[in-house]
């Protein structure tokens, strides 16, 4: 085992010392979590108006503790529930990227390859943007070109119509023969396509449909009973999510009908997101995919490599379908969030504490609308409550202007940055914890960190 240090930041490796010599920071017991838990998700709930919310810790080695507060429905009362299910959105993304690593290593494909071995047969292909140079890894992180197809004028259309006819390759259909946003690999720029792309490989490469590759080797071996492809208008159970106005899609403010199925169809997602799911379950699903209990430790390392999301925010970076923040109290973390008009999300695994906290929230509103990153300030509350470290908070410091257009946008979906190519940053050198096995990040700081 490699067992080199010295490349780990003087901040990480004092949050690790900590964690190795007092053993996980949890309360004194599951029961005494659960409880924790439970507090803070009612005062998260009460402090920001939410109707509800989920949220759960997860562990490698099987612990699992959920709790919920608030209401799935405020109309009708009904109670949120840890097993009442949500819209994960783009955390979905972490699922169809680890389908395409996990064939990777089992050299059913290369991520190096170009797409056009994949998707050169379609006869739109050579419409796509950057269509000769576009790799797989290019497209997992978010560094093909490609414009987004949730900004055209023809999805709004059809989202506010219903969102019934539309199709992966319809969708895709949006932005060919579109400008590049820059040549494939030299900047980055989120983009949901990219991943519709990503679900059409892996069709043509398992012969099965991208949700069903998924469920196959990830969500029925690991007992993910809660989570499932959001490929329907009814989903037994699932919360009513209060939607932002106004919103760019001019949305009603709720998502379920007098009936309870959705007003519009999930499916239109595919795998730019496309599972319903629980906080536990995700949480579960984060602590076995950054453990490397579902892949191979090198594929992980892969992941979780990274380049720089924002020049807003040095602290972010984005790997393989994993949004990587490189500098919290708690040492670095690996994720993702999740946003659909009326339901956001967050799963966030923290390597020094071998821990995952997931949550989920029944609206966007208050959340996506606001001048602060308020997903951030969430996370860094559960955690701030789950891991006990020393160290001490900083007020939060916000940014104005341009720099803070680029901060909102990125928190608004998913450090999603529509606007703007950003130049590449060398990927950091990467090291473990002796004796841990644990994957550790070290970023030499690009510019002096905010707060």
């Amino acid at each position: 085992m490699n067992t080199r240090t010295r490349d780990v930041p003087v901040s990480t490796l004092a949050v690790i010392l900590l964690s190795l010599a007092t053993g996980p920071g949890f309360a004194a017991s599951p029961e005494g979590l659960r409880d924790a838990l439970q507090a803070e998700a009612a005062a998260i709930v009460r402090d920001h108006g939410l109707p509800g919310m989920t949220v759960a810790v997860a562990r490698p080695d099987g612990l699992r503790v959920e709790a919920a507060a608030g209401l799935a429905e405020v109309e009708t009362g009904r109670v949120m529930t840890p097993g009442t299910p949500m819209l994960a959105a783009s955390i979905g993304k972490t699922f169809v990227a680890a389908t395409v690593v996990a064939l990777a290593a089992e050299g059913k494909l290369g991520l190096d390859d170009p797409l056009r071995r994949w998707l050169g047969d379609e006869d739109w292909y050579g419409r796509l943007p950057n269509s000769e140079t576009i790799t797989l890894r290019h497209l997992l992180g978010h560094r093909a070109g490609l414009p987004d197809h949730v900004h055209e004028p023809a999805f709004a259309a059809a989202w506010q119509a219903g969102a019934t006819s539309l199709q992966p390759r319809e969708l895709v259909g949006l932005v060919l023969e579109r400008e590049p946003l820059f040549p494939a690999g030299e900047g980055f720029a989120y983009s949901d396509t990219g991943y519709l792309l990503l679900g059409l490989v892996i069709e043509q490469v398992t012969g099965a449909p991208w949700e069903t590759a998924v469920q196959q080797r990830f969500i029925e071996p690991l007992g993910l009973a809660q989570t499932g492809p959001s490929n329907t208008r009814r989903i037994p159970g699932l919360a009513n999510g209060y939607v932002s106005r106004p919103n760019f899609l001019d949305l009603p403010p709720t998502t379920l009908d007098q009936d309870g199925a959705l007003r519009w169809d999930p499916a239109v997602e595919a795998s730019g997101g496309g599972f319903y799911s629980t906080a536990g379950d995700l949480a579960s699903w984060g602590a076995a995919l950054f453990s490397g209990t579902v892949l191979p430790p090198a594929a992980v390392d892969d992941m979780v490599g990274g380049v720089a999301a924002s020049d807003a925010d040095p602290d972010s970076r984005y790997g393989l379908g994993v949004a990587i923040i490189t500098t919290s109290p708690w040492g670095p973390s690996y994720g993702h969030r999740g946003w659909i008009p009326g339901y956001t999300a967050s799963l966030r695994f923290f390597p020094a504490h071998d821990t995952t906290i997931a949550f989920m929230i029944n609206t966007d509103a208050g959340i996506i609308d606001q001048e602060r990153p308020v997903m951030r300030e969430i996370e860094e509350r559960l955690a701030e409550k789950v891991l006990h470290t020393v160290a001490a908070k900083k007020k939060p410091r916000y940014l104005s202007g341009a720099l803070f257009e680029q901060q909102l946008l990125l928190f608004r979906q998913i450090f999603i940055l529509r606007r703007a190519a950003i130049p590449i940053r060398p990927r950091p050198r990467r090291a473990r914890v002796p004796g841990s096995g644990t994957l550790l990040t070290s970023i030499k700081p690009i510019a002096k960190p905010l707060g």
